[in-house]
């Protein structure tokens, strides 16, 4: 009996550790109750989601509160409570948050909150945080802005030297005319 026991707890703290070793890596957590959904709806909501570089697990909750109380996130531990899933998002959360909610609407799947750069997100504030714009977007903005006033230089010299072009033109077809 005692050699069962010991299987059972080592297989505990080998599923703690992966499940540590997973979240290590990892600044973004998206916590879900993904009761109802068949396997077909995971398979795509898995698919959406590794295509913004994230990936959709479905976790044990005691061993989930162990690993993330190892790494000093204590403070989830009310999302482990029912039927829990975590999607990670090594880079940016924003575009997963986003396939989450896309997928949310015609799926039995709720979101329970999130965990992003170390702060604690309801699941209203994710909802939130996936509509502001992504990382990516914001730098082609910020590049459209610098580039607006070199733009508006080109066009002016263009403009002036397609005026004297012009100009030339003009005085060129009036003296032909004259002649």
């Amino acid at each position: 009996m005692a050699r069962a026991e010991r299987r059972v707890q080592r297989h505990k703290l080998d599923a703690v550790a992966a499940l540590k070793s997973g979240f290590e890596g990892t600044r973004n957590f998206i916590f879900a109750d993904y009761r109802g959904l068949n396997v077909e709806q995971i398979s795509l909501l898995r698919n959406s989601l590794r295509q913004a570089n994230a990936e959709f697990h479905v976790v044990k909750n005691s061993c989930a509160r162990i690993a993330f109380s190892q790494l000093e996130h204590d403070d989830v531990a009310p999302y482990f409570v029912g039927p829990t899933a975590i999607a990670y998002c090594a880079d940016e959360a924003g575009p997963a948050a986003k396939a989450m909610l896309d997928l949310a609407r015609n799926m039995p799947i709720t979101l329970k909150g999130g965990l992003f750069d170390g702060e604690i997100f309801s699941a209203d504030a994710v909802e939130a945080f996936s509509k502001l714009p992504g990382r990516l977007e914001l730098v082609r903005k910020l590049m459209s802005l610098m580039m607006a006033p070199a733009q508006s230089i080109v066009f002016i010299l263009n403009d002036a030297a397609a005026r004297l072009v012009r100009t030339l033109d003009a005085v060129r077809a009036k003296k032909s005319e004259a002649i």
